[in-house]
């Protein structure tokens, strides 16, 4: 029997960021060795940070990060650890993976599949290494092989897969298996989308089963560079067995998942594999062989597996509480900012933002207990004297309500409700003599009275506008960031009010549709993540009908009512934007999935939909920065991409009217 403890390490790192980075990587390596580690692997680019962007060109980014790859040298005695960075070779540039043991490098695997869609952009950057060729690089005249490499440390075989190489049709997998790997490390930069964890959970455990080897996966952790958020997913499996999962969505800095495996039984039950048929002659030129000694360890019982809430039947919310509450923590302490402020209107989607940023002090708390919390954001002023939730809470977040004549009482006391039960720090600002100043001098220099009648959006769209500029000075005065509060049903239809309700300067819940915002809201009421708690304060906001309350009382207005019930929408933005079915197409969908609508209705709705879609490309573009939180974004710096100018539609819409007209003859 022999056995080998093995560790896969999730890492917060930040682009560029070389002392954080590398002071992370140092601790990785000294936890796994404390835990008894000695075969580490570390996620994809964890050197740079995986974010650099265009900065991945830059000649002195290549070789800081290969000084900093030097530096690490002196930790990984008696170790074996694998640690990614860019590397400029033969004229392009390659992403690898770098094996070290002991203190010697032994080489560097470069990516084959480069993560080239939807929000990851690799091939504008680096060159994917599709040759079994190995070749040599010269670092401070060493030579070290490059390309499709397996280790042979201590008799074990080590060979790669870099993140998207796993889940490409073509994978470096069954190459490595022919060649009798007993393990595969995979280093990866994985973005979260909700659901994801499980797809990976089947691809880490069949790629153990079908390969015959021990599969070792580690992730990125949190906000890296402003946009992705990376969960920390770690799973360590053999022949078809999930031997260890490390907690997801972490606020620590470094979380190392590690477990013993057992080298001869893998080997055993590959044997046994009818489909393995072994490469006797091949990958000679590949191999590496290193002279290395793993330590005789005793076995030990399992003991790391998912977390509780992985497997609630409210995986989905427990998941978008986290991910945001990190996504915010993460930028909150990498912008240096001093806090938050958020423009509570008392609606669902201001109150979701308020409630974000409790739960990031509350799950941070948890987590890391008050003074690491504290630490974590030393550079925010006085936040040291809070002795409890609500303290740190008051000094990070401000809620800003901003009445005008068009505001209720029942906004009103769910905006103050909700901040005290937060313990945010409140503040009220009257602005409606502003908006009626502006309407004023508007009217004078049009020499008319302007009116609802005919002036609709206008007049509610100088109300939103008239809350900017407060918000900001607020936010400029304390040093904070201001938090847009569109969500992405809004955005797809423009429903917004450009520098109105998308003013800030990160928005972070315009990722998500405004019928899971209210599911969610609804069980943050009521239950909440595990490890925090409800907040029944939210029945104020739960018991609106959502309106933007900009027309007069009397008008009734609501958001369903101005565009369509809510639920309708999120499924023809999905059916028409993710799916790309024409009008026509998604019109006979329609009427199979909401057949309690009218045919002229459904119709209507559907047209609406097409055509505010076409107009508003030009205000996604102008959102702020998004978390990206599923593979059905509309960010169009990130994932969906639009003519901002188009032809709106008109001959396919033109195509659906004659199909209903036609449909209603029949």
């Amino acid at each position: 029997m022999q056995l080998i403890q093995v560790a896969a390490v999730a890492l917060n790192q930040t682009p560029l960021e070389w002392a954080g980075n590398m002071q992370n990587i140092q601790a990785a390596i000294s936890t796994a060795r404390e835990q008894g580690a000695s075969l580490i692997c570390l996620p994809e680019l964890c050197i740079t940070g995986y974010g650099c962007e265009d900065a991945f060109f830059s000649p002195d980014i290549q070789q800081r990060a290969i000084r900093a790859l030097q530096e690490l040298l002196p930790f990984t005695e008696g170790i074996a650890v694998s640690v990614g960075l860019p590397l400029l070779h033969g004229g392009g540039l390659y992403n690898c993976a770098c094996l070290i043991a002991n203190q010697q490098i032994l080489g560097f695997v470069a990516k084959n599949h480069l993560a080239g869609d939807g929000i990851h952009y690799e091939p504008r950057w680096f060159k994917a290494w599709n040759s079994t060729h190995v070749s040599q690089i010269e670092i401070e005249g060493q030579l070290y092989p490059i390309g499709n490499l397996i280790f042979e440390c201590g008799g074990i075989r080590i060979g790669f897969e870099i993140c998207e190489d796993a889940w490409a049709a073509r994978r470096p997998g069954h190459a490595l298996s022919q060649a009798a790997v007993d393990l595969i490390l995979n280093p990866s930069a994985s973005h979260f989308a909700f659901g994801k964890q499980e797809i990976r959970r089947r691809l880490v455990l069949e790629s153990s089963r079908a390969y015959g080897v021990s599969y070792i996966y580690s992730n990125l952790l949190g906000n890296e560079a402003g946009r992705i958020i990376y969960d920390g997913a770690a799973l360590i499996a053999s022949n078809g067995a999930l031997l260890a999962e490390g907690p997801r969505l972490s606020f620590q800095d470094v979380v190392v998942t590690s477990t013993v495996i057992d080298i001869d039984l893998n080997r055993m039950n590959r044997a046994r594999l009818m489909s393995f048929q072994p490469d006797q002659l091949g990958q000679s030129e590949s191999r590496v062989v290193a002279s290395f000694h793993f330590p005789e360890i005793d076995p030990k019982p399992l003991s790391q597996s998912a977390e509780g809430w992985e497997t609630s039947p409210a995986v989905k919310a427990e998941e978008f509480s986290r991910a945001v509450a990190l996504g915010l923590f993460d930028y909150l302490r990498k912008s240096r900012s001093q806090g938050f402020v958020v423009s509570l209107s008392g609606g669902a989607d201001s109150s979701a933002v308020a409630t974000l940023v409790w739960l990031l002090v509350k799950l941070g708390v948890a987590e890391l207990g008050l003074q690491a919390f504290q630490s974590k954001l030393s550079h925010v002023s006085d936040l040291t004297q809070a002795k409890a939730v609500q303290d740190l809470v008051s000094r990070l977040l401000t809620c800003v309500y901003q009445s005008t004549r068009n505001s209720s009482e029942t906004t009103k006391q769910a905006a103050a409700k909700l901040a005290e039960a937060i313990g945010a720090d409140y503040l009220k600002l009257d602005v409606d003599s502003i908006v009626q100043d502006y309407v004023g001098l508007v009217s004078n220099a049009l020499d008319r009275e302007l009116n609802w009648d005919s002036d609709d959006i206008a007049l509610q769209n100088i109300q939103a506008r008239v809350r900017a500029p407060g918000v900001w000075m607020i936010a400029n005065l304390r040093n904070a960031l201001l938090l847009a509060t569109s969500n992405r049903s809004e955005a797809a239809v423009g429903y917004t009010t450009m520098d109105g309700d998308t003013c800030g300067g990160l928005s972070p819940i315009s990722g998500i549709d405004k019928a899971f915002l209210r599911h969610w809201l609804l069980w943050m009421e009521n239950s909440g993540p595990a490890g925090a708690e409800n907040l029944p304060i939210l029945k104020l906001v739960n018991q609106q009908e959502p309106t933007a309350e900009l027309r007069p009382e009397a008008s009734h207005q609501t958001d369903e009512t101005d565009l369509m019930p809510y639920e309708l929408l999120d499924w023809i933005e999905r059916a028409a934007i993710r799916d790309k079915h024409g009008p026509v197409d998604l019109y006979r969908l329609a009427r199979t999935q909401f057949s309690d609508y009218q045919p002229a209705q459904l119709s209507a709705w559907i047209t609406r939909f097409f055509q505010l879609w076409s107009r508003n490309q030009w205000k996604r573009e102008r959102y702020a920065p998004s978390f990206h939180l599923d593979d059905e974004n509309l960010d169009p710096k990130t994932w969906c991409r639009f003519p901002i100018l188009s032809g709106s539609y008109q001959r396919e819409l033109e195509e659906l009217r004659e199909f209903v007209d036609e449909e209603s003859l029949n």
